[in-house]
């Protein structure tokens, strides 16, 4: 299937929880996993949120709780969700769906450690960025 490494587990089920606001993933493998929107709003692959390149990367805060308003397929490789806030432009492919969901623990902590660095939190207001050429949302 396009968007799969070759032998990586294929999706099998989507299923969103909006009340627990939740993306439930099941893989071919037997992977079964329970992504929080907030997590996958705060590591969308955007360019808003990635940049365009290493250290380009937008901290996001005020996330925690973002809702899901709708999830459309993109190809049979990824699939395009619309979050509460606006922001929309992230195509998250199975593989990094599957990322996100096997390394999710990891995630949170690189997450909270960011913001602690930067002397912030979960719920602070997203800081306007001077001069970005992406739209922010």
């Amino acid at each position: 299937m396009a968007g799969l490494k070759s032998g990586a587990p294929a999706p099998q089920n989507l299923t969103v929880h909006s009340q627990s606001r939740v993306l439930e993933v099941s893989f071919s493998d037997g992977a079964n996993f329970r992504i929080p929107f907030e997590l996958m709003r705060v590591y969308s692959p955007s360019a808003e949120v990635q940049g365009h390149g290493p250290g380009q990367e937008t901290l996001q805060t005020g996330k925690r709780d973002v809702e899901l308003e709708s999830l459309d397929p993109v190809g049979n490789y990824a699939v395009q969700p619309r979050f509460s806030d606006g922001h929309e432009s992230g195509i998250f492919s199975w593989d990094y769906l599957y990322f996100l969901g096997s390394e999710q623990e990891r995630l949170w902590q690189d997450y909270l450690d960011r913001l602690g660095a930067a002397n912030t939190d979960r719920d602070a207001p997203m800081a306007l960025k001077a001069g970005s050429a992406c739209a922010s949302h």
